[in-house]
């Protein structure tokens, strides 16, 4: 499972379009790989689970296997 960092990241004043929740730069990463490269609206892991009828968990697993993978999108 991954850590949430919400609060303690100030890197990005990014908020997902549906819920305003503030934005982990993996949720930014998840959203432009997932939706579209050179996309300005972004989700959050929960709103993107929403989105395409999975669970969290399953986007969260999406995240791990991308950076494992050497995903460019993923820090």
């Amino acid at each position: 499972m991954l850590i949430d960092h919400r609060e303690s990241e100030n890197h990005s004043q990014e908020r997902c379009r549906k819920c305003g929740m503030s934005l982990t730069s993996d949720e930014i990463a998840i959203t432009r790989k997932l939706i579209n490269r050179g996309t300005t609206v972004y989700y959050c892991a929960d709103c993107l689970a929403e989105a395409f009828d999975v669970r969290r968990a399953d986007i969260e697993a999406k995240i791990v296997y991308y950076k494992k993978s050497g995903c460019t999108l993923f820090q």
